[in-house]
């Protein structure tokens, strides 16, 4: 809405003066996202981790180093759009649809436009400015917000270390002993924290922050550049390992044609054309071939009668 429906952020940049309360709310949301100390976020993620590092399951200890590897890849991405979106140059005026649009906006306004002596006054080709959206769309954005700063610190405590969820959600200890393992490190959400600052999934997010920072505000045609070296791995990943072309080609294809198939071969062929329609010829054409024996003539009858008396005799003479 404040971007006049524009969804990529390729052509965002430099939204923060326009949009405050989207970019602050936005910022908090990021950090929580990537588990930042403090935030909501950061005891949920850093407690899932510990709980994985702690497990005694098989293979426990890749998916440690799975979630490890999230932490940086979660903290990259989610600052590579505040920083595209937010940052930097601002580059809502490059969309080539948007410019398309505009422009078609700009010859129907120019025609229409006057000034106050009743001459044509020509309308400005610069396209509208992002602005920020309306009480239906930033109310929410600050009441998600403020949870996502503090929700994680009131709650880990009672929520997963306390008695609150007893009743609700019982931890077989024999089988899975990690959470009583890191409940033993737990003193309060502070501490936790403060602990967090020294661990390594903070580190790694604090990398993802600055390659994010450093690719897409310092040096931003480093992307390209990798873009161009790794042409095919982007070709794939670009196209999301081709599963929807596999989806759309493959499996909806074949399931268009077995739909098909079951309806011409098996809906028209065979119930309405071999059972449905089927079943009324044969009837029509047995009931014709009687038709004609019941002709309604004496001597047609008469006839019968004399075939079928000869037809006897000479049956039962055959047999003696």
């Amino acid at each position: 809405m404040g971007l006049h429906h524009n969804q990529d952020i390729r052509w965002m940049g430099g939204v923060r003066k326009y949009m405050p309360i989207t970019w602050i709310t936005a910022l908090l949301g990021s950090l929580a996202l990537i588990g930042t100390p403090l935030f909501s976020g950061f005891y949920s993620k850093d407690s899932i981790i510990e709980a994985v590092h702690a497990s005694h399951l098989y293979g426990a200890g890749f998916a440690y180093y799975a979630v490890l590897g999230g932490v940086f890849v979660t903290a990259f991405y989610s600052f590579r759009m505040y920083f595209l979106v937010f940052h930097g140059k601002e580059r809502y005026h490059q969309d080539p649809d948007a410019q398309a649009d505009h422009g078609g906006h700009d010859s129907h306004d120019a025609h229409h436009a006057h000034d106050t002596h009743g001459d044509p006054h020509p309308v400005s080709a610069e396209p509208a400015k992002p602005h920020e959206s309306s009480w239906v769309v930033t109310v929410p954005l600050v009441l998600l917000a403020i949870p996502s700063v503090v929700i994680g610190f009131m709650t880990i405590g009672p929520m997963l270390f306390g008695d609150l969820l007893k009743d609700a959600i019982t931890v077989d200890a024999a089988r899975h002993p990690a959470m009583q393992e890191i409940a033993k490190l737990f003193n309060g959400p502070a501490a936790m924290a403060l602990h967090g600052l020294q661990t390594a999934p903070f580190w790694l997010a604090v990398a993802g922050v600055a390659l994010a920072w450093y690719m897409y505000l310092v040096n931003p045609a480093l992307p390209e550049a990798i873009k161009r070296a790794a042409m095919p791995l982007y070709t794939l990943l670009d196209n999301k390992y081709y599963l929807d072309w596999f989806n759309e080609n493959v499996l909806a294809r074949g399931a268009r044609a077995l739909g098909t198939g079951l309806w011409k071969g098996g809906d028209q062929k065979l119930i309405d054309g071999a059972l449905v329609n089927g079943s009324w010829r044969a009837v029509a054409y047995v009931s014709g071939l009687v038709r004609r024996l019941q002709s309604g003539y004496i001597y047609h009858y008469a006839f019968g009668m004399i075939i079928g008396v000869f037809v006897l005799m000479t049956y039962f003479v055959w047999l003696a």
